[in-house]
């Protein structure tokens, strides 16, 4: 990286920390939006009214991200999941789920860096962004790693009912909901049995990060509620009358996110859940 291209990316990290901070403090001095008012007027989903559903077919590209294959299954970006602006990328992603202008600017350009393309100009498909160890990484919840399954592109159906079936919260009408301990169980147990099962397996410190904040977002979107995220995660579907669980007005911020990612990724314990299967196994072989 040439010094120009280090200062720039400086600049720019820099940028995006003071905008962050400015959201979060206009985020505490406002008042929060009302449920059933969360995606804009005028924008798909408002009211809870998505646009159709339709599954993709063949020759669309999708990826490793259910956000966005969900954005393209109902029109929200093109159906195809091709020829996308990195900039409508991210105005879809706020109006959507009510993530923060830095967050929605952040991701959508971070990809085109990796993909070394112009974020204020280029396009891309979906696809593309499953650059293994980009975006895309080992021992994720929802996929089998790309060594064993190179098509990310669809779900790996035991994992999420595995990851489902295993939540322990419950909502005030006593529903089941996925709790930051549930997400940091499972967390680490896929990476355990990832790494027992993938030759090829990396996962770094800043994609285990990673891995953590896309599980975050289950939670803060989501609330955690299994029966919506059941179709969400399936389907790659917005169940009917949903909207975005984060109330705040200016979105939810990277200052806000982190509290949340930093509990999942500190609640993992890869020797924990080791230990535990140990025990279980011991315990099934007294018991037969």
């Amino acid at each position: 990286m040439g010094i120009l291209q280090l200062f720039g990316k400086l600049a720019n990290g820099a940028y995006v920390a003071a905008w962050d901070t400015s959201l979060t403090l206009a985020n505490t001095l406002s008042s929060s939006r009302k449920p059933g008012q969360v995606t804009p007027a005028g924008c798909p989903g408002a009211g809870g009214q998505w646009p159709e559903y339709i599954s993709p077919k063949e020759g669309d590209s999708r990826c490793s991200c259910p956000a966005l294959n969900a954005l393209a299954n109902h029109g929200i970006i093109p159906r195809d999941g091709k020829n996308i602006k990195f900039t409508e990328l991210g105005e879809r992603i706020r109006e959507t789920y009510n993530f923060g202008g830095t967050f929605c600017y952040f991701v959508p350009n971070h990809a085109a860096g990796l993909l070394n393309k112009n974020y204020a100009t280029d396009t891309f498909d979906l696809a593309e962004i499953d650059l293994h160890n980009g975006i895309e990484h080992d021992a994720s919840l929802l996929r089998e790693d790309s060594a064993l399954v190179p098509d990310q592109s669809k779900p790996h159906i035991p994992f999420i009912r595995e990851l489902l079936d295993s939540a322990t919260g419950k909502d005030a009408n006593g529903k089941p909901i996925l709790t930051i301990e549930d997400i940091s169980r499972f967390s680490a147990k896929r990476r355990v049995e990832a790494r027992e099962t993938n030759p090829d397996f990396t996962l770094d410190r800043a994609h285990k990060t990673f891995g953590s904040t896309n599980a975050s977002t289950l939670l803060v979107a989501f609330g955690g509620r299994v029966d919506d995220l059941e179709t969400f995660l399936i389907e790659e579907r917005f169940p009917e009358g949903w909207e975005s669980r984060i109330l705040s007005p200016m979105g939810m911020t990277f200052i806000t996110f982190n509290i949340t990612i930093l509990k999942v990724e500190r609640g993992i314990d890869e020797d924990k859940y080791i230990a535990e299967r140990k025990a279980a196994a011991e315990a099934n072989v007294e018991a037969s």
